[in-house]
């Protein structure tokens, strides 16, 4: 690899990052369940870091709420780009939508069931 190909493929970092962020601070303007999933990683991930009796643990707890901020964000890319082709039903608009949102509670049960053993075994 050339000087000039390093250069160009690690130029493209700081754009990546800007449109990453941009993503970021959109899902957060415009998607109340990503405001929500973000306030309740703020709780969360450091009552993970206290509860987790070692890193691998602590990795598994952080992993189910990433599981839900990461799905929300593919959901909401998954409508946006339904709803700027059409408003109007359309039956594969439709399932597009409701695959992005069974996405979402597979994660959510995916955290439920991670988080709930490690309640269980804190009784």
């Amino acid at each position: 690899m050339s000087i000039n190909q390093q250069q160009t493929h690690l130029g493209r970092i700081t754009p990546a990052i800007r449109h990453s962020l941009a993503g970021l601070v959109a899902a957060y303007k415009n998607e109340i369940a990503f405001r929500q999933e973000v306030f309740l990683t703020i709780i969360l991930l450091p009552t993970a870091f206290f509860i987790a009796n070692d890193f691998v643990e602590f990795c598994l707890l952080a992993s189910g709420i990433f599981a839900v901020l990461i799905t929300e964000l593919l959901n909401s890319g998954i409508e946006a780009a339904i709803d700027r082709i059409s408003f109007d039903y359309h039956e594969l608009s439709g399932r597009a939508k409701d695959l992005g949102s069974a996405a979402v509670f597979v994660a959510i049960c995916y955290f439920l069931l991670v988080w709930g053993y490690k309640t269980y075994t804190l009784l």
